[in-house]
């Protein structure tokens, strides 16, 4: 069976044709399909973005959808930026910009007694809908801290200001083969592939 993935950011695809592809799922993009559609993400949480997303593209397309909606969670700063990742900072940001205003954020309220606790996770949800309804979701999440300054050109996003769990590197220092075996990510789709292969078409929406 042929999915297609919900996304239109360039590295999600790159990622998730990677290693849904090494799974052995076949994919295919928005832009394979012609599917030039802006998809307003409305919801509050994880899986609700991603089951707006999914929905739509499966609506579109006539295929399962996968969509994928994740972002970075930072204790300092009680959550954020969370759903709103993509968006921290305001619109029209570069990644390094987000970056940068990420660590502004976490500069004003960090003290002596806090200089160590940069602990924050990067988290995934993983939504496939299929054509007649049915609905397939997984998670992911990767421990780590945030660095003092960007480090790394490989990756997108806050890639270059996490340190997963057990590194000394940020994520985007790591080449693209170890970045997907621990990537919140990679463990989602894993996750995905995993009940798909058991429950084949999911449950009932």
């Amino acid at each position: 069976m042929k999915y297609v993935l919900a996304t239109a950011n360039p590295g999600k695809i790159n990622e998730m044709q990677t290693i849904l592809s090494g799974l052995g799922i076949e994919v295919v993009s928005r832009k394979d399909l012609n599917i030039d559609i802006e998809i307003e993400e409305t919801g509050t949480t994880f899986f609700e973005n991603a089951s707006i997303k999914a929905k739509k593209i499966c609506f579109y397309s006539g295929l399962p959808a996968i969509a994928d909606d994740s972002g970075l969670i930072v204790d300092l700063l009680d959550g954020r930026p969370g759903v709103y990742s993509s968006s921290f900072g305001g619109e029209g940001l570069t990644s390094n910009e987000r970056c940068l205003f990420l660590l502004e954020e976490i500069n004003k309220v960090i003290t002596p007694d806090k200089n160590t606790q940069r602990s924050a996770r990067f988290v995934c949800t993983i939504v496939c809908v299929f054509p007649d309804g049915n609905l397939l979701t997984a998670a992911g999440e990767c421990r780590g801290i945030i660095t003092p300054e960007p480090r790394g050109s490989s990756g997108f996003g806050y890639d270059p200001v996490f340190i997963p769990d057990g590194f000394n590197v940020t994520m985007a220092e790591l080449t693209d083969i170890e970045k997907n075996k621990i990537s919140h990510r990679g463990k989602a789709l894993f996750n995905f592939v995993k009940l798909l292969t058991v429950h084949e078409v999911g449950i009932k929406v």
